[in-house]
């Protein structure tokens, strides 16, 4: 305090400011625009993709954070920052996710393909039930590919050959047996009358090296997510039976038949969503799905759809999460009857 004075108040200063500070409170209570802010991010956001850099996953996580930087509430000097931690079928992103409950600054991604790691014991971690389910963005659809020169030339020939001998079409996927690709393409071909438990399924590290080994004539079939075929299927060099999607897709995939245009009663997504470390405050739930349901309506998520031809399907939290309990009995299931089921509940 200046000169060494003692401030002391004037009658009725104190009394004058408690009266409007409490005013000023019951205000707050009663106007919406008086209302307390809501909470933002305070520092770098950390988006955390479970995969490689360049994948479908990874693209998610650019996208999201070309949206922030041109929309987002980032404080001076802070940005969004997308971290690759691959490997262990999601693992280490997911224990990295683990070791900052309640900070609403880290995000990352949930698919059926950890629900299916989940129920095949390759993933100690549910995400829905061990994280904050945010929200659902979108539907990822499977393809089913064979070389250009196959006799197998729609679904019909397909069925035929592995009614008789489910072994004959030996067919790769990535990344693993038992993932969602796996799962997705089984219940399709159960629908269709194969005995799935004798189905010949090889992994491989990624969708590039299974199409590789499909047009070098090691695999009869590849099945795979929509964004990995573009390319060969555009060269020439590979031809797709089927596509997982309810209704037929368009763009590179105008020309190919669903399974129920085929005959066959399936269909099969994979549902990308964001979640966030367990035990985020109702506030910080609130801002990370309103911009995620921003997110959707943004032009450059949009381009990203077109191009990879899924589907945007915003769900909010309550909504989401319900929906990956259901997907998670459900997938349960088809899991079992392969013969991998490792989990009880």
């Amino acid at each position: 305090m200046s000169n060494g004075e003692s401030q002391v108040p004037r009658p009725g200063v104190s009394r004058r400011r408690a009266v409007g500070g409490m005013a000023g409170v019951a205000l707050a209570g009663l106007l919406p625009g008086i209302a307390a802010a809501a909470w933002k991010p305070d520092q770098n956001v950390e988006f955390v993709v479970p995969a490689g850099a360049g994948g479908a996953l990874d693209q998610v996580g650019r996208a999201m954070k070309q949206f922030y930087d041109e929309t987002g509430d980032a404080p001076p000097g802070k940005t969004f920052l997308v971290t690759n931690k691959p490997g262990a079928n999601g693992k280490i992103a997911f224990d990295f996710l683990k070791q900052r409950p309640g900070d609403g600054n880290f995000l990352s991604l949930n698919t059926h393909g950890y629900i299916a790691s989940y129920l095949t014991g390759n993933l100690d971690v549910l995400p829905h039930r061990e994280f904050t389910t945010i929200a659902v963005l979108q539907d990822e659809y499977l393809t089913l590919a064979v070389r250009a020169d196959s006799p197998i030339k729609n679904v019909r020939d397909l069925l035929t050959a592995m009614r008789r001998d489910p072994g004959s079409q030996r067919m790769g996927v990535a990344t693993s047996i038992g993932n969602h690709i796996h799962v997705g393409t089984a219940k399709a071909l159960k629908a269709g009358g194969v005995d799935i438990k004798k189905l010949v399924v090889a992994p491989f590290k990624s969708s590039s090296e299974s199409i590789v080994a499909l047009v070098g004539g090691h695999l009869e079939l590849v099945a795979s997510t929509t964004p990995n075929v573009i390319t060969m299927m555009q060269s020439g060099k590979i031809r797709l039976l089927a596509i997982s999607s309810p209704q037929r897709l368009g763009g590179a995939f105008k020309d190919v038949p669903t399974w129920r245009e085929s005959g066959v009663d399936s269909d099969f997504s994979s549902a990308l969503g964001i979640i966030a470390p367990k035990g985020i405050s109702a506030d910080q739930l609130a801002y990370w799905e309103g911009r995620c349901k921003e997110l959707v309506e943004h032009k450059e998520w949009k381009l990203l759809v077109e191009r990879n031809q899924s589907r945007s399907n915003f769900m909010p939290h309550a909504e989401a999460q319900a929906y990956y309990e259901r997907e998670y009995q459900s997938m349960r299931g088809i899991v079992s009857e392969l013969g991998l089921l490792q989990v009880k509940a």
